[in-house]
């Protein structure tokens, strides 16, 4: 399918995930990269450069590190011998074309129909190959998506590694808690979560409200935050860890994005998670589902 002006992701929480790619575009250019992304810049140019709020700029060393962050928890479970992974809300992740996946491992990727039609157009053009098992499962998260995934042939049975990475903030509470615990429910012993949320005072931020605004604009505002994410994990079934961004940033010889330092936003925080699936949570119940 072409690249047209219907499928082009302009409006919405589509609409951020170039904005993703833009950051992944420009590491990607640079000699000392912690990635490599070859497909970013393809999603840009198809879109056209999106103008970004001064804290969208200030935030590019958090999408960054974020990306690394992940990065790395995928192919730390992919070394402890899971073989199954789930991105949800996918938008132009690019992870199952650019990471080194082990030999029959499977990925899959859940979006809106409308993205994955952009993402899936880019791609062609492109020529991208996977390098692992790729499966694209269209549904709307709100809506029975375990459904849908199990139909394109996920197995519950199998630990998977999860991901939700920059979606969180979007939805509604009750919507967050959905996904979890339905997210719960297909997820054998061994599984594991890494997640990216925010608290009140991450979101209260005045270096923010030019962000809001034009989000507001364009339909993607932010709905949700969790301040114990611990606890909220916990209450799924997950058993969590935090990974700080002064952390990251030294891990990685890179400054400290201004709007996750401690010294520069005191209490407010931009979260980091991976966790693991709780003994106590069981097994999963979703193999029924179809």
């Amino acid at each position: 399918m072409p690249v047209t002006t219907e499928t082009r992701p302009t409006t919405g929480v589509s609409r951020t995930a170039v904005i993703i790619a833009q950051a992944r575009a420009t590491e990607n250019a640079r000699e000392d990269r912690l990635f490599a992304d070859p497909y970013a810049q393809a999603f840009v140019d198809a879109v056209g450069w999106i103008q970004v709020a001064q804290a969208g700029r200030l935030n590019q060393g958090h999408f960054v590190l974020r990306t690394k962050f992940f990065d790395d928890y995928f192919l730390a479970a992919a070394a402890s011998g899971c073989r199954q992974a789930v991105v949800v809300a996918a938008g132009l992740d690019t992870r199952a074309f650019r990471l080194e996946w082990p030999d029959g491992f499977r990925l899959f990727e859940i979006d809106l129909p409308g993205l994955i039609a952009f993402k899936e157009a880019v791609l062609g053009v492109q020529g991208a190959r996977p390098t692992c098992e790729r499966t694209v499962v269209r549904a709307d998260l709100r809506d029975a998506w375990p459904a849908e995934l199990l139909a394109s042939g996920f197995d519950p049975e199998q630990p998977t590694a999860w991901l939700i990475e920059g979606l969180l903030m979007y939805l509604e509470p009750a919507d967050s808690d959905r996904l979890l615990t339905d997210l719960g429910a297909l997820s054998a012993p061994g599984s594991r979560l890494a997640i990216e949320h925010i608290n009140q005072e991450y979101i209260e931020l005045p270096q923010l409200r030019a962000v809001h605004e034009r989000l507001r604009k364009v339909g993607a505002s932010w709905r949700s935050t969790v301040d114990d994410p611990f606890g909220w994990l916990g209450g799924h079934g997950w058993n969590a860890t935090v990974t700080p961004q002064t952390e990251l940033a030294a891990r990685h010889g890179r400054p400290v994005p201004e709007l996750t330092d401690p010294e520069r936003v005191g209490s407010a925080r931009m979260w980091l998670l991976e966790a693991t699936r709780s003994a106590e949570a069981g097994s999963p119940a979703g193999a029924g589902r179809a």
